[in-house]
């Protein structure tokens, strides 16, 4: 395979979109329904879990595996990977990722997005050698932790009480109880943090800055997946609202962190891949607006099409990612 389709470079297909939507997501239904609305609401409210493949000390990083509760007691797994500095990231992923990335090169997961992996160990090799200790956990019912809320997502609306947990053990623990602190979060990860401030503020008051990479307002993927797909866009996103609601109760316009984002007052960037098929400009621009900090950048990654491709840029081009925490935490390593 080609370096730039091993990485998500070059661009999507259509059959790289659906995939084999119906075998890997579909359950049987009582009426006709679009691979796609089921392929969306099966994921937004279940998620997918995948294997942990690599590991930090693959990479030369020491770590310590740690295990801790969420908020509402679902057990979660981890790295704690540590540095000679009193500053710390939590760093949260997307979905159907884990901690380590998401194996598209390998079956079945190789009929989702794309068919490249994504890796997240040399991305974290930056920031630990940049002198950051990390602590990075698997949320519910992804990777190895545990399953929780009956095994249903909510693209944050659940998950956020993972990122409380993951804040609460760090003040736990006698050697990162005092760090300073920022909070890396994707996707999946970056709504759960985002709604987990607005739903808790008191936990996050010492956070020092926010990175939000590829945030992800639930409406706005399907109807942009739609509309790649020739599809309607509006009645496309109502079909999958209405499955995800028989699904688990949710709708999908709840499925958002543009709301909670007046919330977030400490300096945050957000970092998007500018010609991802899967999002709405104005709709990126909308939850970067609703922002509450004054402190706030957004940065547009150029590259191919493909939304999981940029979630290997920062393993490749650190120098924002780890000059965003450098400028508002101070340099690391001294």
């Amino acid at each position: 395979m080609a370096e730039k389709e091993k990485s998500g470079e070059k661009d999507a297909s259509i059959s790289s979109i659906v995939g084999n939507a119906a075998e890997a997501f579909g359950a049987a239904v009582s009426r006709k329904i679009h691979p796609l609305v089921e392929q969306y609401a099966q994921l937004y409210t279940h998620g997918a879990r995948t294997p942990v493949l690599r590991f930090p000390d693959e990479y030369g990083m020491a770590y310590e595996d740690i295990f801790f509760p969420s908020l509402d007691g679902v057990p979660l797994e981890g790295w704690f990977i540590p540095a000679n500095s009193d500053r710390l990231l939590i760093i949260n992923h997307p979905m159907p990722c884990n901690r380590y990335g998401f194996p598209g090169h390998i079956a079945p997961w190789n009929a989702m997005f794309g068919g490249f992996e994504v890796n997240f160990l040399p991305e974290l090799k930056h920031l630990h050698d940049a002198g950051y200790n990390i602590i990075t956990y698997d949320m519910r019912n992804h990777g190895r932790s545990g399953v929780g809320s009956g095994g249903l997502s909510g693209i944050g609306l659940l998950e956020c009480r993972d990122v409380v947990g993951s804040m609460q053990f760090a003040k736990s623990r006698p050697d990162t109880a005092k760090m300073r602190v920022g909070v890396y979060s994707r996707c999946m990860g970056a709504n759960s943090t985002i709604i987990a401030v607005a739903k808790w503020p008191g936990e996050f008051e010492h956070v020092e800055a926010f990175f939000f990479h590829h945030p992800a307002p639930g409406r706005m993927l399907v109807e942009a997946t739609a509309r790649k797909m020739h599809l309607d866009p509006q009645k496309t996103a109502e079909e999958v609202s209405e499955r995800i609601y028989e699904l688990s109760g949710f709708r999908l316009d709840q499925m958002t962190p543009t709301p909670y984002a007046h919330s977030v007052t400490k300096p945050t960037m957000i970092s998007q891949l500018e010609r991802d098929w899967m999002i709405s400009r104005q709709d990126m621009l909308e939850l970067f607006d609703n922002l509450g900090t004054a402190n706030k950048e957004m940065f547009w990654i150029e590259g191919s099409d493909q939304r999981f491709s940029g979630y290997n840029y920062y393993g490749n081009h650190p120098e924002r990612l780890v000059g965003w925490f450098d400028r508002h935490m101070g340099r690391a390593n001294g």
